[in-house]
């Protein structure tokens, strides 16, 4: 609806300058996850780790992933924590070492809040 100003000499109309959205559709709780599934994936290293682990068919052990990085390995099992946080990777001991796999059942939600949130 305009809204009308009028003086003694001139009259102005302001329209509005656009149509509001409505209100969001992801809620509060989805919002939380989906921010911290980017938060994980905001950094180099860690999207670099997970495609090293899509690429092998079986859990790989920490230190043959520390040697494709030019870090030391707790900065590497730092990131591999972040990563076991959200699910993107599951791990298991076997003997001393930590073998990481990608959680292909998780990461195959990641499209749809992707779609969700874009609403695409």
């Amino acid at each position: 609806m305009p809204v009308t100003q009028e003086h003694p000499e001139i009259t102005i109309t302001a329209e509005p300058c656009c149509v509001a959205p409505g209100p969001p559709t992801v809620d509060q709780a989805d919002a939380a996850t989906y921010a911290t599934w980017f938060k994980a994936l905001a950094d180099p290293t860690r999207i670099r780790i997970l495609n090293l682990l899509a690429q092998s068919d079986e859990p790989v052990c920490v230190c043959d992933i520390v040697t494709h990085f030019p870090l030391g390995q707790p900065t590497v099992s730092h990131h591999l924590k972040v990563l076991r946080e959200v699910r993107f990777v599951v791990a298991e001991r076997r003997g001393t070492f930590m073998h990481y796999r990608v959680n292909y059942a998780c990461l195959a939600a990641f499209p749809e809040a992707a779609r969700r949130i874009l609403n695409v």
